[in-house]
């Protein structure tokens, strides 16, 4: 059975939408503390989100680009905001679908099951733009190439991709590559980073890992600062 994420702040939407969702056999999670949402909903690891734009604490357009960042999980837009600018805003910062309210359920549902089919196989993928890094077998997908990463290299790649912070501390690193901090020769790590580096370039991937001096190291898209 599939579970969906509610992110709406207005209660009596919240709970209408919970029940067209049991309705319809879904499991649902519902979000009533908005802060650390997208840590809420990581937890929560549904199989798609309902997302509202005007939210306390954080919008929904943060909220979707943080999520998109660090999983693959899709979102849908469900938000009174009706404006092109709006749309275009939230697709292109990942969202899957936008639709306004209010929305007849139907027309939800059948929104909901076209996205949830089109992510059939793809719940442990992390996606960023351009490309897709498969969690469970570190295989690397862009540009029509696929390539499995060497262990250290998809760990290293997974920890850029899903931390907390733009810029992953070595410590951080260190620990995703051999769960500790201690006795790790420095060098180790950036003999690493450097292998991932080339094979990034090999691919004609257009991003680069950044070291950011006496910090760790950040994945940035070329073009982007």
């Amino acid at each position: 059975m599939k579970r969906i994420a509610i992110v709406e702040d207005d209660v009596f939407m919240r709970e209408e939408l919970a029940d067209i969702l049991l309705k319809a056999n879904y499991l649902v999670d519902k979000i009533s503390d908005f802060k650390n949402t997208v840590s809420q909903l990581l937890e929560f690891s549904p199989d798609l989100i309902l997302l509202d734009i005007n939210l306390p604490e954080a919008s929904g357009f943060q909220i979707c680009q943080e999520l998109k960042r660090k999983s693959a999980i899709p979102v849908l837009v469900l938000t009174s905001r009706d404006s092109l600018k709006d749309e275009l805003q939230a697709l292109g910062l990942g969202a899957d679908e936008y639709l306004t309210k209010p929305c007849r359920s139907e027309k939800l549902l059948a929104r909901i099951s076209n996205v949830l089919k089109r992510y059939e196989g793809r719940k442990n993928m992390l996606e960023r733009r351009g490309f897709l890094l498969d969690r469970n077998t570190y295989t690397l997908y862009f540009g029509g190439q696929s390539v499995i990463l060497p262990n250290n290299q998809g760990k290293l790649l997974e920890t850029l991709l899903t931390g907390d912070a733009e810029v992953i501390s070595k410590q951080q690193l260190s620990m995703a590559l051999w769960g500790t901090i201690e006795f790790i020769d420095e060098n180790a790590l950036q003999v690493n980073i450097t292998r991932l580096k080339r094979t990034l370039s090999e691919l004609g991937m257009p991003y680069q890992i950044v070291s950011i001096r006496g910090v760790g190291y950040s994945l940035k898209e070329e073009g982007n600062s």
